[in-house]
């Protein structure tokens, strides 16, 4: 594959974009880290390849997406993907129409897009949530990123590229803003899988085993690995623990 194909869903949200070569109405999202370079086509050739249509977007106030980030819940960027895929999209280069009919929606996501998926799971058309090293509650401060310093970087590294206001760094470190552990709807943990290394630096192991046990679902603890990211699925062992959840029933 050349390149990935792009679109817009509901105006602001920019996605890339690769179809499956056979009809399939299965559709992986990729959800990323904080902050996080959108490069990420090796993974999205290795589910295309796998019969996924696949979309990558960037979350509002973001790289090429417009608004303002964390001014609402990445939850509800992803809604508007959701909604977008069944409504129709249209690729921005050739202006070909696209729809998926009925789709069903896989999430796969790291650190920062795992708490967006987790929240993002309880829509009745995502099947299934792998998400690697998750946030699962803003009010445990990591001790290598804590979010003051995480925001100040942001600012310095990435500029207008992450367009965020302080009132909004300050929601998220609040604890009660787009929040997995305060989240009172019920999750379906038979439906989200996640995989978090005892090494982790960035995102701290025990509360992610203690919310997945919460919650009922799969849990693979690792003794070393870091802070895993998206590209980990291209290693077989991962991208084998993957293939298999999305394929049970």
């Amino acid at each position: 594959m050349s390149y990935a194909l792009r679109t817009r869903f509901n105006k602001d949200i920019l996605a890339e974009f690769l179809p499956p070569k056979r009809r399939s109405n299965k559709v992986v999202i990729l959800l990323d880290g904080l902050p996080s370079v959108p490069a990420k086509k090796s993974v999205m050739e290795y589910f295309a390849r796998r019969g996924f249509w696949v979309f990558h977007f960037r979350y509002r106030g973001t790289w090429e997406s417009g608004g303002m980030f964390l001014k609402n819940s990445p939850e509800k960027d992803l809604n508007d993907v959701v909604d977008g895929l069944a409504r129709g999209f249209t690729e921005l280069w050739s202006k070909r129409k696209f729809k998926i009919k009925k789709p069903a929606v896989y999430l796969f996501a790291s650190s920062f897009g795992g708490a967006t998926a987790l929240l993002g799971s309880h829509d009745r058309r995502v099947k299934k949530a792998f998400l690697l090293s998750p946030v699962v509650d803003w009010r445990v401060e990591s001790k290598k990123e804590p979010l003051d310093l995480l925001a100040e970087f942001v600012e310095k590294a990435f500029g207008t590229v992450y367009r965020v206001r302080p009132e909004d760094w300050k929601k998220l470190m609040s604890g009660k803003f787009m929040n997995p552990a305060l989240d009172r709807r019920p999750y379906d943990g038979k439906k989200i899988f996640i995989v978090h290394a005892k090494d982790d630096q960035i995102v701290p192991f025990a509360p992610t085993k203690e919310f997945a046990e919460r919650i009922g679902a799969g849990f693979l603890p690792l003794r070393y690995g870091g802070h895993l990211g998206l590209l980990s699925v291209l290693f077989p062992p991962l991208g084998n623990r993957v293939a298999a959840f999305f394929k049970k029933k």
